[in-house]
């Protein structure tokens, strides 16, 4: 395969299967995830909760195998920019690229203020709805877990560690004293029925679907660390294969469980708290908060998380020639693109101060999920059609390579692009220029840079696969 010229190197070998893993866990923000969208699911599908993310996962499951197999080719941090550039053409992957960069630079705003929320609530209860205070509050974390990420991936992944496994233990706390109290009298008794395909209608499983696409964005990362990774284009591959079979065990489960747990009513009224309802009715006060804190180690995980999809995805852009050189500069002692996370901490305090004029936290959360779930199914679905049509072009040697990583994928990002298609009448006209128009604001970049840019070289096929 072709060599691509580097400016500089990342900090190679810094990771492994463990951390990877860790990784694609956290890049979901598991305990944030169910918070804020439990009640939206179970508002559209019901019992059949479970079941929509069951499915949904199975989706999710072709943008998987694509991303495996295309790491595999070409162990790239800019990850769909750099395999959509070398199938299709750069512009497209380009769009790719920047679609993510879009998700990314919104997450700032719905990761940090929960945070704020959640730090606030267990120091100063008072001061929650205090837009000034949370503000304050969410540029602080932001700052902080910048720092983070800008001192070095080794740092980056302990600090990941030790935040989504205090977070995965509350959460396997709340999950297992809810089966405990509830098994025997559920508030929703849920029978193997719920989960028949048959269940369900078309519309019923698209507006599922909708919620469901949230949930599982940012698993991806571990693929954008495949240039830091210890044999980056098997591990990280391998990395994210895991974390997608636990983030899709997790969600399922604790659906099941909020729907023995609350009523219809209980779930609505939580709203984005549906996690310290479920604490409420198993714990007395002050144990519930235990709730609060894994949301607020969540949130800060996935705010990680996305700060290294940024960086590294504009590394790599950078890189190519594709934006500006100086975002491919690394730190001399830290093997980080210092620059890049500058500019993300630097636009999340932006993006920070504007969303502090917005009437409520919840519309806030509310019109980034739907923004990050178009924006993610654009350039997960760009990755599969991409998948799909390099085997189908090169590597048509087996019925398995065919299902699994042209097939699946195939249907996948077609599923995933309707799903975005059908959205956009369902949002605001608020919702929809950031959707749209956040990506296509990529060409002004792209037109300027595209005689600048390095060839990206073409995906070659190996033989491992």
């Amino acid at each position: 395969m072709p060599h691509r010229p580097e400016p500089a190197a990342l900090n190679s070998n810094a990771l492994g299967l463990t951390e990877s893993t860790i990784m694609g866990v956290a890049g979901t923000a598991p305990v944030f995830s169910i918070a804020a969208t439990t009640a939206a699911l179970v508002a559209s599908v019901g019992v059949l909760a479970p079941a929509s993310l069951l499915y949904c996962g199975l989706i999710m499951f072709g943008v998987t195998f694509a991303y495996m197999h295309l790491n595999r080719l070409d162990a790239n941090a800019g990850a769909s920019y750099a395999w959509v550039s070398s199938i299709f053409n750069r512009g497209l992957g380009f769009l790719a690229g920047w679609a993510l960069l879009v998700a990314s630079a919104m997450f700032m705003v719905s990761g940090t203020v929960p945070a704020a929320t959640a730090t606030l609530a267990l120091v100063s209860p008072s001061q929650v709805g205090n837009t000034t205070a949370v503000t304050l509050v969410a540029a602080g974390w932001l700052i902080l877990v910048s720092a983070v990420v800008l001192k070095g991936i080794k740092l980056t992944s302990y600090v990941q560690v030790t935040l989504t496994a205090l977070e995965v233990a509350i959460l396997v706390v709340i999950v297992g004293a809810a089966l405990w109290k509830f098994h025997a009298a559920p508030v929703h008794p849920l029978h193997w029925s719920d989960f028949d395909p048959r269940s369900f209608t078309p519309r019923v499983f698209t507006l599922g679907a909708l919620t469901a696409i949230f949930f599982y964005w940012g698993w991806d990362v571990t693929v954008n660390l495949n240039e830091e990774t210890r044999d980056g284009s098997w591990v990280a591959s391998v990395g994210s294969l895991i974390a997608m079979l636990v983030i899709i065990a997790m969600f399922i489960l604790f659906a099941v469980v909020a729907l023995m747990t609350l009523s219809d009513r209980e779930i609505q009224q939580a709203n984005t708290n549906v996690v310290l309802a479920i604490a409420d009715k198993l714990f007395p006060k002050p144990w519930s908060y235990m709730a609060v804190l894994a949301v607020m180690l969540s949130t800060l995980g996935t705010l990680e998380t996305s700060i290294l999809q940024f960086t590294r995805t504009m590394f790599a852009q950078s890189r190519d020639g594709l934006l500006h050189h100086r975002y491919a500069h690394l730190h001399p002692s830290w093997d980080t693109p210092w620059i890049a996370t500058l500019v993300i901490a630097g636009f999340g305090l932006v993006l920070l101060f504007l969303a502090s004029f917005i009437p409520t936290v919840n519309v806030i959360i509310q019109d980034s999920v739907d923004a990050i779930g178009f924006q993610a199914s654009f350039y997960y679905g760009l990755a599969c059609l991409a998948c799909a049509w390099h085997v189908w072009n090169s590597e048509r040697t087996s019925a398995f390579k065919l299902v699994v990583f042209m097939l699946w994928p195939l249907g996948s990002g077609l599923f995933l692009w309707f799903i975005g298609i059908y959205s956009l009448p369902t949002f605001s006209i608020t919702v929809d220029v950031i959707a749209i128009g956040g990506i296509l604001l990529g060409l002004v970049p792209y037109w300027l840079n595209r005689d600048k840019a390095s060839r990206t070289p073409q995906v070659q096929p190996v033989n491992e696969l």
